[in-house]
C-alpha cells in the first residue's frame, strides 16, 4: 500500500510540475480598430509559405550568427493555417471586405486573391522580430500587382515563448496593416 501511495504522490507530483510549463501557446491577435478602404469587394487569401524553421511547430528563436533555436513549447496551432487566418480575420476587420482563406467558401468567387510568401518570419535573439517576404494580388479584371515587405518591431527575448508569441500576433498585424494599406488599395 505504501509503494501505491508513493507512486501516486510522485506521478501527482510530475504532473503538476508539469503544469508549469506550458506545452503550447495560441497567439493573440491585437484587435485593429482602424478602417482602410480596399479597391475589392472580395479576398481570397491563399494559404501562406513559410520558411521551413517557421512552419516548424516548435517555437524558436534566431541567433545572430542565424542559428535557429527551438523551444520545447509548440505553437496551439500549425503556423501556416494560424497565420492565413490571422490576416483573414485582420483584413476582414481592417476592410470590412467579404476576406476568407482558401478554400474560398462562397459560390461567387472572390474579386482578388492575395498571396503572401514570406522570406523571414524570426524572432531574433536580438530583440527585434522580423518578417521579409513578397506578396502577389491577382484579379480576374484589373490590374495585377506585387511587392515586398520589410517589417520589425521589438520585442522581450528573455520573455520566453510567450514574447515570442505575443510579437507574432502584432507583426502579422502590422503586415495586415502594410496589405490593406499598399496592396489592396
Amino acid at each position: 500500500m505504501t509503494l501505491i501511495k508513493s507512486t501516486v504522490a510522485a506521478t501527482a507530483l510530475a504532473f503538476l510540475s508539469a503544469c508549469g510549463t506550458p506545452d503550447s501557446i495560441a497567439v493573440k491577435t491585437p484587435v485593429l480598430e482602424q478602417q482602410q478602404s480596399i479597391r475589392y469587394a472580395s479576398v481570397e487569401v491563399k494559404d501562406v509559405s513559410l520558411p521551413s524553421y517557421a512552419s516548424a511547430d516548435e517555437i524558436s528563436q534566431q541567433s545572430p550568427d542565424g542559428t535557429i533555436i527551438a523551444s520545447k513549447v509548440l505553437w496551439a496551432d500549425s503556423p501556416d493555417r494560424a497565420i492565413s487566418l490571422e490576416l483573414s480575420r485582420n483584413l476582414a476587420q481592417l476592410t470590412r471586405a467579404r476576406v476568407a482563406s482558401e478554400p474560398w467558401p462562397f459560390e461567387q468567387e472572390a474579386a482578388a486573391t492575395l498571396d503572401v510568401r514570406f522570406v523571414d518570419l524570426v524572432a531574433g535573439t536580438d530583440g527585434v522580430f522580423r518578417a521579409t517576404g513578397q506578396y502577389f494580388v491577382g484579379v480576374f479584371e484589373g490590374r495585377e500587382r506585387s511587392g515586398q515587405f520589410d517589417l520589425s518591431l521589438a520585442y522581450d527575448p528573455n520573455g520566453g515563448p510567450a514574447a515570442i508569441a505575443a510579437a507574432r500576433g502584432a507583426i502579422i498585424s502590422e503586415l495586415s496593416t502594410f496589405l490593406a494599406r499598399d496592396a489592396l488599395r
